[in-house]
This record gives C-alpha cells, sequence and structure tokens, in this order.
C-alpha cells in the first residue's frame, strides 16, 4: 500500500471531529501544539481564534438583527402613511378630495419630488384640484406606449413624455415612475418623478405605486360621471 492509499483523508477528520466534539477536551495537551496563523502574521492558539471566530458571528448576528428593526422600523411607517391616505381616498366627497388627498400624502408623507395625476376627459369644467385634465386624444402622443402597455413601468422616459407629464419641473427629473388608471379603459396615469437619475431604475418593482394606482382606480371613475 502506498503513502497516498494510507494517507488519512482530510475530509474524514473533519466528520471524525464533527462527530467527537469532545475529542479536544479528552486530548487538552494537543491544543497547546496547535496553532493558527493570525491576520497579523502572528500565531494564536486554538482556543483564541474559536473566541475570535464566536465574537465575530455575534458581532454579525447583531447587524443582522438591527437590520431587521430598522427594516420593521420602516415597514411600519410604510404602513401608516399609506393608510392614512387609502383611508383618505375612501372618504373622498368628490374629484377634488381624491386629488388634494394625493397630493398631500405624496408630498408630505412620502417625500417625492414630483407628482402628476393626469385624467383623460373631454369635460372641460371637470373640477379635479391638483390633478391634470386633458384629453386622450391629446395625451396619445407623448403617452401612447404608456397607455397602450396597460403597465406601471419606471426609470428613464423619453424628453417629450417627461415634459408632457411633469411640466415646469420637467428639466429637474433625473428618473420617473408611471403608472396607467385603468377602468375598463385606460382613464389617466399617476406619475412620480425624482431629481436622482437613479432613484427610479427600470429594474425596480413598482409594487407601491401599482398598489395606489389599483386604489384610483377604484376611487376615482364614480366621481368622473
Amino acid at each position: 500500500m502506498s503513502d497516498t492509499d494510507s494517507a488519512i483523508d482530510e475530509q474524514e477528520v473533519i466528520e471524525f471531529l464533527k462527530q467527537n466534539q469532545d475529542f479536544f477536551t479528552q486530548h487538552p495537551n494537543l491544543l497547546a501544539d496547535i496553532t493558527l496563523p493570525h491576520a497579523s502574521g502572528s500565531a494564536i492558539s486554538l482556543v483564541e481564534r474559536q473566541v475570535a471566530v464566536l465574537r465575530e458571528r455575534n458581532i454579525e448576528m447583531r447587524h443582522r438583527l438591527s437590520n431587521l428593526l430598522d427594516n420593521a422600523r420602516d415597514n411600519d411607517k410604510l404602513f401608516d402613511k399609506t393608510k392614512r391616505l387609502v383611508l383618505a381616498l375612501m372618504e373622498a366627497q368628490d374629484l377634488g378630495d381624491v386629488a388634494d388627498a394625493l397630493y398631500y400624502s405624496f408630498n408630505s408623507d412620502f417625500k417625492v419630488h414630483y407628482t402628476t395625476l393626469l385624467l383623460f376627459s373631454n369635460d372641460s369644467e371637470l373640477q379635479a384640484g391638483p390633478a391634470r385634465v386633458v384629453s386622450l386624444s391629446e395625451a396619445r402622443e407623448p403617452l401612447g406606449k404608456i397607455i397602450k402597455s396597460g403597465k406601471a413601468s419606471c426609470g428613464h422616459f423619453d424628453g417629450n413624455t417627461v415634459h408632457y407629464l411633469f411640466e415646469n419641473d420637467a428639466a429637474k427629473v433625473g428618473s420617473a415612475a408611471i403608472a396607467p388608471l385603468i377602468h375598463g379603459n385606460c382613464f389617466g396615469l399617476l406619475a412620480v418623478g425624482n431629481r436622482d437619475s437613479e432613484y427610479y431604475r427600470s429594474s425596480m418593482g413598482t409594487l407601491f405605486l401599482s398598489y395606489i394606482a389599483d386604489m384610483l382606480n377604484r376611487t376615482i371613475p364614480k366621481h368622473m360621471g
């Protein structure tokens, strides 16, 4: 039998120590002979290394717990803000109330830089508060692709689209998220913009915006006549 055949496999040693965790307790003299290289170049004992590893794991677990608690607090705040908005939308008496509630929540609670609620109607006398009312035929040229898709999207949009949605603030908008409003047919758009060009990325989920759009889908049509 060659030396290679008789050599103890490294994995076998690992399995042995796993199954005999009191091995070094029964042979404490071995601990004194075992040293491990340290980042500083000096050698440390196995016990010191174990203590260091446990300390590092403890710090890592504390960081993870801290992150979980931070996320939980952020989610609680998001829930409270969303609940206030949903209740305000449900209590709205007319279209102006709906638009006022949306703009107030987005500006004050969610700190959205730029908000546009665009509604399609041929009724020039429709009272919609801070929302803009335009005809669908007028909106088709700058917004046709978004209207046709029927899906929320975010990222960078062409200059014509951004200018039409955000008007005087268009030059300040670095990125945006847009959700079509649909009740049978598309009756408007909800758009939010941010000065940061990377804030609304094309890969970013649009779950929250879609959720608010769904609320508007159920709230606005009854006030448009």
